[in-house]
């Protein structure tokens, strides 16, 4: 059997007496794409926080590429990095969309791509700037460069995230509701970069509230409610005969909904 790109076993997140993660195991073979669904306080996004530690689980195990995080449990009751060059390694490899973009405003949208690359992968600047450039044209801001990050609309600003993502050639992308802080004329755009994305093989955990784009571009959907998994399946089969109770009445509410454009 193929190894897994990323495997959760066993994680579990709390804030105070809140417990918000109860023990979740969930792995993405290569090439995967896995949408996360459920309504909100269900755990998606603490759950994505927690596979590259912005979070830190309660408890758990984290699995890169084959390779188990190393973790120790702080006075805190959390676990902690225990090797921080390794984190910071496999960091690299998990790329990270945000909700709300989180470009640095004093930065060109160019800036913005190659920083992390030179001052963290080591990347010569020059070959950096042209593997941006390549980069910027793929998510169609080729004219966009020299551009500061507040004179642009908030799906050029996504974008212009995601190509600053794709610039640290990461192995599993995670995406946190990506397009939640945009008008919905604008959603579309964003989710047509995703979907090329989708369509090349890369490995993405998304967390949306967009679920026909869920159900035509993930390969397996996993419904989360109250810090648990109640449904995961195929598309076909959790949007067409789903087995939880609770699922079929999220779906009922969100298909019924106006969605983004997702072409």
């Amino acid at each position: 059997m193929e190894q897994a790109a990323i495997e959760l076993w066993g994680i579990k997140k709390r804030f105070g007496e809140l417990e918000v993660i109860k023990g979740i195991d969930l792995a993405a073979r290569r090439g995967e794409v896995i949408a996360l669904i459920g309504t909100s306080g269900s755990g998606k996004s603490t759950l994505l926080r927690c596979i590259n530690l912005l979070e830190e689980p309660d408890d758990g195990e984290i699995i890169f590429d084959g390779e188990a995080l190393d973790l120790k449990r702080g006075r805190d009751g959390t676990l902690h990095p225990a090797n921080r060059e390794q984190i910071t390694r496999l960091r690299a490899g998990i790329g990270f969309v945000f909700q709300n973009f989180n470009l640095w405003p004093h930065m060109t949208v160019l800036e913005n791509v190659i920083e992390a690359p030179v001052h963290v992968l080591g990347i010569p600047r020059k070959r950096a700037i042209a593997e941006a450039e390549t980069l910027l044209d793929k998510v169609g801001l080729a004219e966009k460069q020299r551009t500061y990050p507040a004179f642009l609309s908030g799906g050029q600003q996504q974008r212009a995230a995601i190509a600053r993502t794709l610039a640290m050639h990461p192995a599993v992308i995670l995406l946190d509701e990506p397009t939640s802080a945009l008008d919905p004329e604008l959603v579309g755009e964003v989710l047509g970069v995703i979907r090329q994305l989708a369509d090349e093989g890369r490995t993405m955990l998304i967390v949306t509230h967009e679920m026909r784009f869920a159900r035509d571009v993930a390969h397996r959907v996993v419904f989360l409610d109250a810090g648990r998994i109640e449904e995961e399946g195929p598309p076909s089969r959790v949007f067409g005969n789903p087995h939880s109770e609770r699922c079929r009445a999220f779906l009922a509410t969100h298909l019924a909904e106006p969605q983004g454009e997702s072409n």
